[in-house]
């Protein structure tokens, strides 16, 4: 297997572990300090991260293949679960099923509301960073990854927010707009916080493939990218 190709499974397997990891913890909502949130926040930085350097070595294709393919596991995932729950446990289950439910009962608004969110972040992502990609070529590595994310994920938030818990009544408007918008802040936050690992993620790629076959990467990736266009 040619290390390119290692590179991409590494990179696909992080980003649709995380993904999936977070869909499914998503229905708890969380407050930090003035910031109300889902927990399924945590594993999305690693999303991130896995996204720009996929964007950068394997162009929009990689990244649309990818977000397919984990929008089709994580409808898998909740079909499996489904199908769990609808199993009675045994009467020596550490875990009951009523505790099981609770934990994994997600409503059919929340899935449609992170897959929607998803999809469309994800493909928005894509496209705010070959824009930026095209207007400062190599340079700004720190603008395309931080910037696509930054737009991207103010469409995720409010869209996951008002499909899973606002359009079905569960918030009111005032408590939806506050849960978008602080969610927001934080992942904005957060997306400037990795910016160094975005870095970080640049060289430890570079060092494995080396100068020259990364270097080849990224042209081909833009070269197809802008084939696409």
């Amino acid at each position: 297997m040619k290390r390119r190709d290692i590179v991409f499974l590494v990179l696909a397997g992080f980003f649709i572990a995380n993904a999936v990891i977070g869909e499914m913890i998503g229905g708890k909502l969380i407050q930090i300090g003035p910031f109300m949130m889902s927990i399924g926040i945590i594993p999305w930085p690693v999303v991130f991260l896995s996204t720009d350097l996929i964007n950068e070595y394997f162009g929009k294709k990689g990244v649309r293949t990818i977000t397919f393919l984990t929008a089709g596991l994580i409808v898998y995932t909740f079909i499996i679960l489904f199908a769990g729950m609808s199993v009675g446990s045994a009467s020596f289950s550490p875990v009951n099923s009523e505790q099981f439910n609770a934990v994994f009962g997600q409503s059919l608004w929340i899935i449609a509301g992170s897959l929607t969110a998803f999809l469309l972040s994800q493909l928005i992502d894509v496209g705010v960073f070959w824009l930026i990609r095209s207007q400062t070529g190599h340079r700004l590595i720190w603008l395309r990854a931080t910037g696509s994310t930054v737009v991207s994920q103010l469409i995720d938030t409010f869209v996951v927010s008002g499909i899973a818990f606002w359009l079905p009544g569960k918030i009111t408007l005032s408590e939806y707009v506050n849960v978008a918008f602080t969610g927001y802040v934080f992942k904005f936050m957060i997306a400037l916080a990795v910016t160094p690992l975005i870095y970080l993620g640049h060289a430890a790629v570079r060092r494995y493939l080396g100068e020259e076959e990364s270097e080849k990467l990224v042209a081909e990736a833009s070269k197809a990218t802008i084939g696409e266009s």
